[in-house]
């Protein structure tokens, strides 16, 4: 029998071993089934396909013509049997080309991957970042008020220790007062300690509340003493100035309120210094003689304005007279009532005398208080008549020299007092 080697009905393994092809194993059975033995060395290929024609047509009379077409039909089977093998062989000996797509995607995969992790990155970074800049501006903003905090702090103690040294100047002023008092012999009584205590409060309450006036008013007249050596000009001259007279007119108030409480003190001058209190009339200045002395601090002066400060001057002058002779009357009128109820003690109807006058001359007392409140305003209107008439520049020169003649006043006293004594 005719035996048909192929090297197609076993192949090479990837590592080295042999392996039988299942289509081959069929076609041997097939094959024996007409007759004819098919080896599994045969070599089947197109050329050795002619061959295998070329005896076949010398047999091709003892063989059957339907024999050929059957193996006509199987050897295009083993061609396309070895065809099919050539291409597994093929992709069995490149399993990389099997591998590469793998590769790729993986490589795919891991750049995602990495991509992936990048973008967490970066969003765990933004999200620090973040979080850092809002404890970064809760920082700030606790620093600030922190900042905030101290500076009121700072202030609140400036403050406090602002009010100290004034409250520790006006008990140096108290205690200056009280020994020039003792120097000059005045010594309270317990009687009169006893009056004090009564109706003494609002005295000693306008003792403070002067003492406090001077004080600001000493930082004003340096202010506008600045502007002026500073040749400001007239507008801010004018606020200073007004300020000034704004600060008067607060000095007549605590006056006035003063005297309801106690007319004696006010009157006496007890708030001033021994010097002051030479000059003093009704409890304040004499509006006419301080006109005198401004009169020749401000030349030069027009006519228009020498002739206005001469009948500002005159009717002052008229005004003071008018309050001085009322006073008179006022004391005669007093004298006389107590004398009236002097006589031989013991007879109950000068007792019921007595408390009679002495209830008259407590309301003729009570006039002290107008008289004093007509003075304060004779004081006040002649200042702001006198500003008036005067110029913005020379108004601030007449308020200098009025600040400068007291002070004078008051450092006199303080010499006087401080003088050495054999």
């Amino acid at each position: 029998m005719p035996s048909f080697p192929s090297s197609l009905d076993r192949t090479q393994g990837t590592d080295g071993t042999s392996m039988q092809n299942p289509r081959i194993a069929e076609l041997q059975a097939f094959g024996q089934s007409f007759g004819f033995q098919i080896n599994s060395s045969a070599d089947i290929s197109p050329s050795t396909g002619n061959e295998f024609n070329t005896n076949l047509s010398g047999q091709a009379s003892t063989a059957n013509l339907s024999l050929l077409s059957k193996f006509e039909s199987l050897r295009k089977v083993l061609t396309t049997t070895d065809l099919t093998n050539s291409e597994i062989l093929t992709q069995e000996k490149s399993p990389m080309a099997d591998t590469s797509p793998r590769t790729d995607t993986s490589t795919v995969d891991t750049d995602d991957k990495r991509l992936e992790g990048g973008s967490g990155g970066m969003t765990l970074s933004n999200s620090s970042g973040s979080k850092e800049k809002n404890l970064d501006q809760k920082t700030l903003r606790r620093l600030a008020q922190n900042r905030e905090a101290a500076r009121k702090s700072r202030l609140r103690k400036k403050a406090y220790v602002q009010q100290l040294e004034s409250s520790k100047l006006k008990l140096a002023q108290l205690e200056q007062e009280l020994q020039r008092a003792r120097q000059q012999g005045i010594f309270i009584s317990g009687s009169s300690d006893q009056s004090h205590s009564m109706g003494g409060n609002g005295a000693m309450t306008f003792d403070i509340e002067y003492a406090r006036w001077l004080e600001e008013h000493n930082k004003q007249i340096n202010e506008l003493r600045a502007a002026v050596n500073a040749h400001a000009g007239d507008t801010d001259l004018r606020s200073i100035v007004d300020g000034i007279m704004a600060h008067y007119d607060e000095i007549f108030r605590l006056k006035g309120i003063a005297a309801k409480a106690d007319v004696f003190h006010i009157l006496s001058g007890m708030w001033k210094t021994p010097a002051e209190r030479c000059f003093l009339w009704l409890g304040g200045f004499r509006a006419s003689e301080l006109l005198k002395l401004l009169t020749t601090q401000l030349e030069p002066l027009t006519e228009q304005q020498l002739l206005n400060l001469s009948n500002l001057q005159q009717s002052s002058q008229q005004a003071e007279d008018a309050l001085s002779q009322g006073m008179e009357a006022l004391q005669q009128s007093l004298a006389e009532t107590l004398a009236a109820s002097l006589g031989p003690s013991g007879s109950s109807g000068i007792v019921a005398n007595y408390m009679g006058q002495m209830a008259m001359a407590m309301g003729k007392l009570g006039t002290l208080e107008s008289f004093l409140r007509e003075a304060d305003n004779l004081r006040q209107q002649t200042l702001q008549q006198m500003i008036r008439r005067l110029t913005t520049r020379q108004s601030a020169r007449a308020l200098l020299s009025i600040h400068d003649y007291f002070s004078r006043l008051r450092a006199l006293s303080s010499l006087w007092l401080a003088r050495p004594r054999e």
